[in-house]
């Protein structure tokens, strides 16, 4: 059986959901305040947690910050807030998901199934082959799988987890053009209800850190396909179908 930590101000939200888990044989907890929930959440294990973005004393978003610190627990996020950016903000915290209010019931059942299954198949899957080497370098980045810490000339950069699978993916398809779908599959799962353009705020956020000013951009944009990184500069500049967004 599944445990399932709320962390839910709405008090009849909050019981509704719960009401709706445990009727679906999950075990579940309630907390009502952020600084109590990350107690809960970082004291006890969890196959999930379903997090509220406004709470008393501790916001959503500090709560999975913390949370990801220490811990890979599934996040689900429940938030009113609908932009991309609140959703872009509450997945770079650690969030593995969101779900927008009002929501209909059995829309975050499926999403918690999906995070629920997508850590069996990575649990099943292991680590990639350039994920198993402890050095991996691609130009001028050097990247120490062991710790996911990536350097260039000499200097750390600091990547969150999705921006860090997001090269790591691009690297392992070098010269290869991969699709925003498969971006998605690949980075958020196959269940995700992300949209593509989530994709492209990432791909920004990662070239706005790798790249360097006065060299041409790691990422390339194929239109109306994806995004490649290429080893060789000279296949850039004589390809008329990319662009840098």
């Amino acid at each position: 059986m599944s445990k399932i930590l709320i962390i839910e101000d709405e008090k009849n939200l909050a019981r509704f959901v719960e009401l709706e888990l445990q009727h679906e044989k999950y075990d579940t907890h309630v907390e009502y305040n952020g600084r109590k929930g990350l107690e809960m959440a970082l004291n006890e294990e969890w196959d999930a947690i379903l997090l509220d973005l406004m709470l008393p004393e501790l916001n959503g978003l500090e709560i999975a910050r913390r949370v990801r610190q220490s811990k890979s627990t599934p996040i689900v996020m429940m938030t009113a807030r609908d932009s991309v950016i609140d959703r872009v903000s509450g997945l770079d915290h650690g969030a593995d998901d969101y779900i927008v209010k009002p929501f209909a019931i059995e829309e975050l059942l499926a999403r918690l199934r999906a995070v629920l299954r997508r850590v069996e198949i990575e649990d099943s899957q292991g680590t990639s082959n350039l994920a198993k080497q402890k050095i991996v370098k691609f130009n001028d980045l050097v990247i120490e799988t062991s710790n996911r810490t990536v350097h260039q000339d000499n200097k750390i950069i600091d990547l969150t987890k999705r921006e860090y699978n997001l090269l790591i993916t691009l690297i392992e398809n070098a010269n290869n053009v991969v699709s925003r779908d498969q971006l998605l599959h690949k980075i958020w799962g196959p269940d995700s209800k992300i949209e593509t353009n989530v994709v492209e705020v990432y791909i920004r956020y990662l070239r706005n850190k790798i790249d360097v000013k006065g060299r041409p951009s790691y990422i390339k944009t194929i239109r109306g396909t994806g995004y490649v990184m290429r080893t060789d500069d000279s296949v850039v500049k004589s390809d008329q179908n990319e662009q840098t967004e």
